[in-house]
């Protein structure tokens, strides 16, 4: 099975490792732009929301980092404002602020710690069993 890589738009613009997760040190050279410059993007695109670690790192992945590019490239080389990439994602500023966020990923959530819980709960009874 063939995997779908970075638009050819964008294979031309860099080319990075092909890794699961990237640090932000990371992304900042592979993009071009200071790590202070990422986190403000996160302020600004509430498409982008790159995970984070268990110590709180935040933690890239590739459709994260060609985003990324993709944001770059529209500010620095097409020079768009903050507004028109917005809106060139589908996001005007109104809209970004207002979007409510989706219930359903809250729910899996709960029910992933509800899981975890009665795992834990079963493998302690196994060890009382065991002792």
């Amino acid at each position: 099975m063939m995997y779908k890589t970075a638009p050819d738009s964008l294979k031309s613009f860099i080319s990075f490792p092909d890794k699961l997760f990237y640090k932000i040190g990371e992304v900042s050279k592979i993009v071009g732009v200071e790590p202070y410059v990422l986190r403000y993007w996160e302020t600004e695109f509430t498409f982008l929301k790159p995970r984070k670690n268990k110590s709180g790192q935040r933690v890239y992945i590739k459709k994260d980092v060609e985003l990324l590019l993709s944001i770059k490239k529209l500010l620095y080389q097409e020079r768009y404002t903050i507004e028109g990439v917005r809106k060139r994602f589908g996001l005007g500023s109104a809209q970004a602020e207002t979007k409510p966020e989706p219930e359903a990923p809250k729910k899996d959530v709960r029910q992933s710690a509800r899981t975890i819980e009665h795992i834990k709960k079963r493998l302690r009874e196994i060890l009382s069993q065991l002792q």
